[in-house]
């Protein structure tokens, strides 16, 4: 089958998408893993150039059109446990109704030997600001500032919740997160796209 067109179209590959990428890509590497599962093949960018490093991925989407490697949903993984060094979900879970988000990441937890990178839409309103300091470089800061009236969600036919809206504030993510047995290492916003904001987890000893 051929990948699904959304996901090579001019509108969803933008210059900011890309460096998402960088991110994506970035974030497993610096964890030196041997084997990775991708949840989402999407265009199959990320999981393509990290095979080309030599990293073992296999990836799992629902979608059988884009031709993952395993047809299963992130909810009940058809993988053993401890399977794989580092599990990469991006841009994922938003895609699942907010009360099955714990049972998700508890999936995401079992499959995994290591840590996770997941990286979730974040709405919080941001100031983005750049300034370059002779022989240090470039300095980027993003500045929040919070809305009078959180914006309620309301699904959009791919989206059920996001980061910032009503009844979505970022330390019940965060709760939640903790709550399936992960340490957060760090969280942060991508300063060229600070809607996807990214998570790198260790799995907490059980």
């Amino acid at each position: 089958m051929k990948p699904r067109g959304k996901y090579f179209s001019e509108s969803y590959d933008s210059k900011e998408r890309f460096i998402s990428y960088w991110h994506q890509i970035h974030e497993i590497v610096k964890l030196n893993p041997e084997k990775v599962l991708e949840v989402g093949v999407g265009n199959g960018f990320v999981s393509e150039y990290l095979r080309k490093r030599g990293i073992d991925v296999i990836t799992l989407d629902i979608d059988e059109g884009l031709n993952p490697d395993i047809v299963g949903n992130v909810i009940s993984m058809p993988l053993q446990d401890n399977s794989f060094d580092v599990v990469a979900c991006y841009e994922v879970l938003e895609h699942l109704p907010y009360e099955r988000f714990h049972q998700a990441l508890r999936e995401i937890f079992r499959v995994s030997k290591l840590h996770a990178v997941l990286s979730l839409p974040d709405v919080a309103r941001v100031y983005r600001y750049s300034i370059h300091i002779p022989k240090i470089g470039y300095k980027k800061i993003l500045f929040s500032l919070p809305r009078l009236r959180k914006q309620v969600h309301k699904f959009d036919g791919e989206h059920y919740w996001e980061i910032g809206k009503a009844g979505f504030p970022l330390n019940k993510i965060i709760r939640d997160i903790k709550s399936a047995g992960f340490i957060i290492h760090k969280t942060y916003r991508v300063f060229e796209h600070p809607y996807h904001r990214f998570f790198i987890l260790k799995k907490r000893s059980t």
